[in-house]
């Protein structure tokens, strides 16, 4: 105790916070109840029991380091009771051989949701090529419990190797949902949904809407990163459009209190989610069951080592028992 105690003397002056540093979206309410014991409460969502708020959001497939990574994510969603979004499975339309990569349900187990992943353009071309057999096909081949479709104009358009969007994304989502019988979520791909393609979606019969907000990992920005071509530069400006998770949750409960048609009941809060705070602020704003997303953050744990990965959502879930034992949003 002697030794605390100089610590505090010790580090009482280099521990001063201003002012400004204060975060100004909650009530903090310290008299209301005791330390967090238990748990976080299980709870429904896209079907199934989980017992953490967060989504493992679509990332890696098809490359050296992403059956690990995959690996020590589905482990954690396991231990945790997440839900995981897979990256991109192009590459299993037409092939197994990355199939390690993304088969993971051994891993996470039948209790939990897995959610397999294609991109727009695909959609459109098996469409066009009357091959939706080979989504459902995909989905059975993982075991998944749905899929995710993301839709990623920007980043098609500053690809040099990118593909092109021949019809609006909506209809190509409509045909889909009148194909198949399995769940759907859509996604942006980090730079997120104005207004009108929420109320689009939101009116649409899917399992969830995924928000992939401005702030987080911005694809379209990834792109100019890996092509220095002068072309290609003189795009940038795009690579700075989107919308914010905030910004995005604010038009969805907007049309959520004015609507009367919304067939689609659950959203997934993710861009610039940097932790738990961010996370419990916005489910707890949301007027529609949410959960949050991460990809970098989980990214940067899951590459190393499933201990380090571990530690970090332990932090995470203790966080959120905290947030909502003593913090009331303003």
């Amino acid at each position: 105790m002697t030794d605390r105690k100089k610590d505090h003397i010790d580090l009482a002056f280099r521990s001063q916070t201003e002012e400004s540093l204060i975060d100004g979206r909650f009530y903090y309410e310290p008299f209301i109840d005791s330390h967090p014991k238990k748990e976080l409460k299980p709870f429904t969502f896209l079907g199934k029991e989980m017992r953490t708020p967060i989504w493992v959001s679509s990332m890696t497939g098809g490359t050296k380091l992403a059956s690990k990574i995959n690996a020590n994510l589905a482990r954690a969603c396991a231990e945790f009771g997440m839900g995981m979004g897979l990256g991109s499975c192009r590459s299993l339309l037409d092939s197994d051989k990355h199939l390690r990569d993304f088969d993971v349900r051994h891993i996470m187990g039948l209790d939990l949701p897995l959610y397999a992943n294609l991109g727009i353009c695909q959609l459109e071309e098996l469409i066009n090529s009357n091959e939706l057999q080979k989504v459902s096909d995909l989905v059975v081949k993982l075991r998944a419990d749905g899929l995710i479709i993301h839709v990623n104009p920007m980043q098609e358009w500053l690809q040099p190797e990118g593909d092109r969007i021949f019809q609006s994304p909506i209809k190509s989502i409509k045909e889909l949902l009148n194909h198949v019988d399995f769940p759907i979520i859509v996604k942006e791909v980090g730079q997120g949904f104005g207004p009108n393609s929420i109320e689009q979606l939101l009116k649409l019969p899917l399992q969830a809407i995924e928000f992939a907000a401005f702030g987080g990992t911005n694809f379209a920005k990834i792109e100019m990163l890996r092509n220095p071509e002068v072309e290609v530069q003189l795009f940038e400006p795009l690579a700075k459009i989107g919308h914010s998770a905030e910004q995005m949750l604010n038009w969805t409960n907007e049309i959520v209190e004015n609507s009367k048609d919304i067939k689609c009941e659950e959203i997934i809060i993710s861009g610039g989610i940097r932790s738990f705070i961010d996370g419990f602020y916005l489910m707890e704003k949301s007027k529609l069951s949410a959960i949050y997303g991460q990809a970098s953050e989980l990214l940067k744990y899951a590459r190393e080592s499933y201990e380090d990965l571990q530690k970090y959502l332990y932090t995470q879930i203790e966080g959120l028992k905290i947030s909502k034992t003593y913090l009331k949003l303003k």
